[in-house]
């Protein structure tokens, strides 16, 4: 069996026809627009450090397959007969989440940090903090959805309470 020739004189194989036709394959993968969603969440839960108290909050994120980002706003009141300070968090945040398929239900990771206002009383503490944490989107009904999140946060500065949790759950609207 003879061997065939390519223009330049070489050899021609399967190799140098497989390659070519495995590149294209793979610009068209990547180069395939993948679509974008956005979400809002209004949130309500707890902050039990150092007792229970009441957060409200609101985050807006924007992701891509299974890296997003999000921006969060949350508040904490004060109780002052507990010595529990007023928490007023703005964070922005990495998330990792698996691909929402067809099942309705998303789990996710998120690190990330930003700006803290602690206060009690007369005494007032501004600084930057960090948290993790992770949670779970459940499909509702079209673009509605359910959040459920656990988020841990470390202060930095001198907050009275420098580490502390927060769980909330929230609805959460795609678009």
């Amino acid at each position: 069996m003879g061997r065939a020739e390519g223009p330049n004189g070489g050899i021609m194989g399967p190799m140098r026809i497989r390659l070519p036709v495995l590149l294209m394959a793979l610009v068209a993968a990547w180069g395939t627009p993948r679509p974008a969603c956005a979400d809002v969440t209004m949130f309500l839960g707890a902050t039990p450090t150092p007792s229970s108290r009441m957060v409200r909050g609101i985050a807006v994120g924007v992701s891509v397959i299974v890296l997003g980002f999000e921006f969060e706003y949350a508040n904490t009141r004060e109780e002052p007969l507990m010595a529990a300070p007023s928490l007023r968090t703005g964070m922005a945040n990495l998330i990792v989440q698996t691909p929402s398929g067809g099942s309705g239900v998303q789990f996710y990771g998120t690190i990330g940090g930003g700006g803290y206002r602690e206060r009690l009383e007369d005494v007032q503490e501004t600084g930057f903090g960090i948290n993790m944490g992770g949670g779970v989107k459940v499909g509702i009904a079209g673009p509605v959805r359910a959040r459920v999140d656990y988020r841990f946060f470390d202060l930095r500065g001198s907050p009275l309470h420098p580490r502390l949790h927060r769980v909330y759950a929230g609805v959460s609207l795609m678009f």
